[in-house]
């Protein structure tokens, strides 16, 4: 086949040149809004179909995060109440979704609110009120918790060494 370029069929100008060599002056420099479209729907589908995982994952870390710290504030409860040798009341509130510790010491306040989609599950609406005193041996008591996808996660706090443990719960 002939070269075209010699044969004067197509400009020999330097519009078409790059460092490689010749290339022809003519054809597709874009994106057609077709090849976009498809583009922006699989994107769509994508996202679309993680975003159940998605929210499932941030759900089980919020899950894990609430009842990481409500055993946290247990543990604190229990120690305060054994090194200051003081009486410690614990208030657990399902209607109000947080979770209160007193002392007879008027500078002694905690409260603990849980996150979004994160509940105590209870039967009672009213207030769970533990005592834990000095000396004496530590409540055995657990703390049911549900998210919004009925994920189910227990707190408990040990009668024999005081400290609490974060367990999953039986699904219903």
């Amino acid at each position: 086949m002939a070269n075209p370029a010699a044969k004067g069929t197509m400009p020999t100008s330097s519009v078409g040149k790059s460092k490689a060599g010749l290339r022809p002056a003519f054809g597709p420099k874009g994106v057609t809004l077709l090849e976009l479209i498809v583009v922006v729907a699989i994107v769509g589908l994508i996202v679309g179909i993680s975003f159940p995982a998605i929210t499932a994952g941030l759900d089980a870390v919020r899950m894990v995060s609430a009842t990481d710290s409500v055993a946290s504030f247990l543990n604190a409860a229990v120690n305060r109440a054994q090194r200051r040798q003081e009486a410690v009341e614990v208030i657990i509130d399902p209607k109000e979704n947080q979770i209160s510790a007193y002392s007879n010491d008027p500078t002694f306040s905690r409260e603990l609110k849980l996150p979004d989609g994160i509940a105590f599950e209870s039967d009672q609406p009213e207030p769970r009120r533990v005592i834990l005193l000095p000396g004496g041996s530590v409540p055995g008591i657990s703390i049911p918790m549900i998210n919004r996808r009925g994920g189910r996660r227990i707190v408990r706090l040990d009668p024999m060494t005081g400290y609490p443990r974060v367990e999953a719960a039986p699904t219903k």
